[in-house]
């Protein structure tokens, strides 16, 4: 199992709070522990055996505090340098690791997600050939997912309260069946100049084939997607002090 952390982003809705970090190096606790740190532990609590990181804005950053902070298993890290990253969306970013992620199970994740490892593991678990995370609550200004017999049918930001199933947390597994057909989607994206898509615009189609897409329910378990001053207000008080996950897991 693979992980896959879509960080090239500039976050300039943060940028009054993160200065001219990348957002995954922001303090999630007053220490020096950050949003990166809680992911790589989470991930590696759940299993991932190796994680790749598309990086752009201030690459050198992330790159140098991951080589000093886990010089220990740094064998488990690969870096991807989107070098479009002022341009296009994380579909790009998905699109550069396509030749690392294929021939093996795989997890994507936003760099701005902080989550339980518990979550991810009801995600890997999960028959379906692409899983997504989902929150069964409402929260505004993320994706929303509308879902038939546990299969996710729809995703998008647009959705109505009165329609949606749950609310987007930013994480989809993918099981190597469906990687070829999957990449497939992405390269016919990017030859098609469709760069400032988000990959699950290819979750979309998928779906609208037939493609089982399940969702794994994050009721119950802490989570944040900090895209502004007020996401991480909500997640200092409300997320971080529940957080499971520790980087020192390896």
């Amino acid at each position: 199992m693979k992980a896959l952390i879509l960080a090239a982003g500039r976050g300039t809705r943060i940028r009054s709070v993160h200065g001219e970090r990348p957002k995954c190096l922001i303090s999630i606790d007053g220490t020096d522990s950050t949003i990166l740190d809680q992911q790589i532990g989470s991930l590696f609590a759940a299993g991932v055996r190796e994680i790749g990181i598309v990086v752009g804005y201030e690459k050198d950053q992330i790159i140098d505090y991951v080589k000093r902070n886990y010089t220990h298993c740094l064998r488990r890290f690969r870096f991807f340098v989107n070098p479009r990253y002022m341009e296009t969306n994380n579909i790009y970013s998905l699109w550069i690791a396509r030749d690392w992620v294929q021939d093996d199970a795989f997890v994507v994740l936003n760099a701005d997600v902080v989550f339980d490892s518990s979550a991810l593991l009801r995600a890997l678990l999960s028959p379906t050939p692409v899983t997504m995370i989902v929150d069964p609550e409402w929260r505004d200004e993320t994706m929303k997912v509308v879902a038939v017999n546990g299969r996710i049918i729809r995703m998008s930001k647009g959705i109505p309260r009165e329609e949606f199933s749950g609310t987007y947390i930013g994480i989809t597994a993918f099981s190597e069946a469906i990687q070829a057909r999957f990449i497939g989607k992405l390269d016919a994206m990017i030859q098609a100049g469709r760069v400032n898509d988000f990959f699950n615009v290819a979750v979309q189609e998928l779906a609208d084939e037939g493609v089982p897409v399940g969702l794994a329910s994050s009721a119950g378990l802490p989570w944040a997607e900090i895209d502004d001053p007020g996401d991480l207000t909500f997640a200092q008080q409300h997320v971080f002090p529940q957080l499971t996950g520790t980087a020192a897991a390896a």
